[in-house]
């Protein structure tokens, strides 16, 4: 699995705004049955996920709850933006049987690698 430019360089003299998206950060796992992305993403929950899955790019897109703050903010350092990340998929993985959960925040990913590029046992008659 390889990610995809996320960012874009912006000019020095450009005035500072606000990302459109935030790039969460991921920790990626091979096994023997395939891969297993796991992204940190704050604040989003089940209904706030969007994954896309079109040719060999999955997109992981997950909105944030902005809650209303009553007060004058004082230091920001959060960006507002929701989340967003781009892979390549490797070709051996089954896109049919990709699963997704997310529990306090984390997006568990499983990419399982298609049955054709399985090690296997071959039995001698």
């Amino acid at each position: 699995m390889k990610p995809t430019v996320q960012t874009e360089q912006r000019a020095k003299t450009e005035p500072r705004r606000e990302p459109d998206y935030v790039v969460p950060e991921v920790d990626i796992y091979e096994t023997r049955e395939g891969y297993v992305v796991e992204a940190e993403m704050p604040g989003v929950n089940k209904d706030g996920l969007e994954i896309t899955l079109e040719d060999n790019e999955i997109t992981l897109v997950g909105h944030r709850r902005n809650d209303a703050v009553t007060g004058t903010p004082l230091f920001r350092e959060r960006a507002l933006a929701d989340y967003r990340r781009v892979f390549e998929l490797d070709p051996a993985i089954d896109a049919s049987r990709i699963s997704a959960r997310v529990d306090q925040g984390v997006l568990t990913l499983t990419l399982p690698k298609s049955e054709k590029v399985k090690p296997r046992k071959i039995q001698v008659n």
